[in-house]
């Protein structure tokens, strides 16, 4: 196994516990209620919490990774992650409970685009698909495990051994770095653009807060519409910054390359869809069919099924098929397992549920390593810093949106119509949405993307 290999296996490790860590409390949040005597909004905070610090300090990274050098920066994130989730199984009180879910975005926020980074800044455009391939996995097993490894951690545990199962991956993860990762070369004193910084927080707290308010069980409307309205206006200031300053927290130049534009526009609406469909299908096959929580968390495992399953074979896949046709083809999948979803009532039998969920899970595995090893491959290595931070910003807002969203929709739905006809709207927009990807996919020159491939 080459270096570059190994060092990718480890920078997903740390995603993966990044990302697990992100959706797994959810299914605890019942027990530390109990245990800490607090209402299920006021626990709901460590999920909104942990996001919001993530999204907040993301912007961060990239700068502090050429400042202080990558490999320092993730090895600070990786043992501050570890300490964090160390204090979050032993918190004697709520309050310190939340601290450590905050210690823990920050970590986050460090540790996710700084192992990108690391992995990619320097790969040959001819190399990123495989390497994204390790990076990908991640992403798309962690929260379609969540709901079942935390089921059963909540159930047949306590809810401590969440935070607790992260302590021996985190130490591990940070000896090898340790030994594997090649010490820093940096010398660069790049200026802090405290300004965008402080623009790019404030826009991304009130879209997450807003999202986050309209998913309450009785949402204020018109403050979440006034919250997400002031940080849309914000966006736009923000967009207006980093094009016009000297120097930017991050250059958005980037923008400017179709290959990696659209990795932003149609592959963020595709992480809304990923983060937010096991999400969904736990909740209708617990709240509307009644199964039990560890019933619904296996059966949303087949999401992950098909992630692992398409796996081997995505890099062959694209280069078949090249990035254009890959995209259309997975985000095609999504589509229609998703509307299919939407047909789903009490007397559908679980095999036809589970067969569904895995074909939307090899439409995501196939759609994001073909998106994620398409949007570097025409950005220049002195750029990558910059990209890469870009896309940890509009994936971590995208994830963070999408559970919200889907919430939103079944929640206007269930005005007008039952609630099992409201969940249903609910796969069918998850399913809809991809329909703006492919348009945009669809008028791409055939050949995008291809000095990033080994044709056979």
């Amino acid at each position: 196994m080459s270096q570059q290999i190994k060092i990718a296996l480890l920078m997903a490790a740390s995603l993966f516990m990044e990302i697990l860590d992100g959706t797994i409390v959810t299914t605890a949040l019942p027990k530390i209620a109990q245990t800490f005597h607090q209402s299920s909004s006021t626990v709901a905070l460590l999920v909104s919490v942990y996001l919001i610090t993530v999204a907040v300090f993301i912007p961060v990274s990239g700068w502090l990774a050429r400042r202080f050098g990558k490999r320092r920066i993730w090895l600070i994130a990786v043992i501050l992650f570890t300490v964090s989730s160390l204090g979050s199984a032993l918190a004697p009180n709520f309050t310190v409970l939340l601290v450590m879910r905050m210690l823990q975005g920050l970590a986050g926020s460090l540790m996710t685009p700084t192992a990108r980074l690391i992995v990619l800044e320097k790969t040959a455009p001819a190399d990123l698909l495989k390497m994204m391939s390790y990076l990908i996995w991640p992403a798309l097993i962690a929260p379609a495990i969540a709901p079942v490894v935390g089921g059963a951690l909540a159930t047949y545990a306590s809810w401590h051994w969440i935070f607790l199962i992260n302590v021996p991956i985190g130490l591990i993860s940070w000896v090898i770095g340790l030994k594997l990762l090649a010490p820093d070369q940096s010398n660069e004193r790049p200026s802090f653009d405290l300004i965008g910084f402080f623009e790019i927080a404030a826009a991304s707290l009130l879209l997450l807060v807003s999202a986050d308010s309209a998913s309450q069980a009785h949402p204020n409307w018109w403050l979440s519409a006034a919250l997400f309205g002031l940080g849309i206006i914000l966006t736009l200031v923000v967009s207006y910054h980093l094009t016009h300053a000297k120097q930017p927290l991050f250059a958005v130049t980037a923008l400017k390359i179709p290959s990696f534009r659209i990795s932003q526009t149609g592959g963020s609406i595709l992480w809304l869809s990923v983060g937010s469909l096991p999400y969904l299908l736990t909740v209708y096959l617990q709240t509307v069919l009644h199964w039990s929580a560890l019933a619904a968390g296996s059966l949303v495992i087949f999401i992950f099924l098909g992630n692992i399953g398409i796996k081997p074979f995505t890099t062959a896949l694209i280069e078949k098929l090249g990035y254009r046709n890959a995209i259309l083809l997975a985000l095609g999948l999504v589509l229609i397992s998703g509307v299919a979803l939407a047909f789903m009532t009490a007397a559908t039998p679980a095999a036809i549920i589970a067969i569904l969920a895995a074909i939307s899970g090899v439409g995501r595995s196939l759609a994001l390593t073909a998106y994620n090893g398409l949007s570097l491959t025409e950005v220049e290595f002195a750029e990558r810093n910059s990209a890469n931070t870009l896309s940890a910003v509009t994936q971590t807002l995208a994830q963070g949106i999408g559970v919200a969203l889907v919430t939103l929709v079944v929640s206007l739905f269930s005005l007008i119509a039952p609630i099992n006809l409201a969940y249903q709207a609910g796969f069918a927009f998850l399913g809809l949405l991809m329909i703006a990807p492919i348009i945009e996919v669809w008028i791409l020159p055939k050949n995008i993307g291809e000095q990033g491939l080994h044709h056979s």
